[in-house]
């Protein structure tokens, strides 16, 4: 190695660690959990049952921070979900653009939010250029095959 190299840190040129990075070889092994975490699960050992119909006790008598526990753990809040409108099928590039007017006459209407045309524009997105890929390919390989019959 010349002498004017760094030595290598283990990381990336942008500062983040590399793929592999053995820098630490005794580091903390995988799987292993935090010693404060260990301690508050010694605490609870047997306990789980009774915090647990203490929190049920306390959201009947009223207490919302106790409801709110309660129901985020019975319904979690929903990070995703389905929705129904009308769009053409998309084969083509061509489809993918009346498809994307679609989402967007949808958002006009009220009938999808901004967020959620927009994760479909994004899912349009990669079909076309998955459409693009494929029609290249296709066109590709035809001037090939007149390129060997000629």
């Amino acid at each position: 190695m010349a002498p004017s190299e760094p030595v290598n840190s283990g990381r990336n040129p942008d500062g983040t660690f590399a793929p592999g990075n053995r820098v630490n070889p005794t580091g903390k092994p995988r799987g292993s959990r935090h010693r404060t975490t260990l301690a508050i699960e010694a605490l609870l050992e047997g306990q789980h049952e009774a915090l647990t119909q203490k929190a049920i006790e306390k959201a009947l008598e009223g207490d919302t921070v106790a409801l709110r526990l309660c129901l985020d753990r019975l319904a979690p809040p929903r990070k995703d979900a389905p929705i129904s409108f009308d769009l053409p099928t998309v084969t083509t590039v061509a489809d993918a653009v009346t498809a994307s007017s679609s989402v967007l006459a949808a958002v006009a209407a009220g009938e999808v939010t901004p967020d959620e045309a927009g994760r479909v524009m994004a899912l349009l997105t990669a079909h076309r250029a998955i459409a693009e890929a494929g029609d290249l390919e296709a066109r590709i390989a035809a001037l090939e095959s007149r390129g060997a019959v000629a």
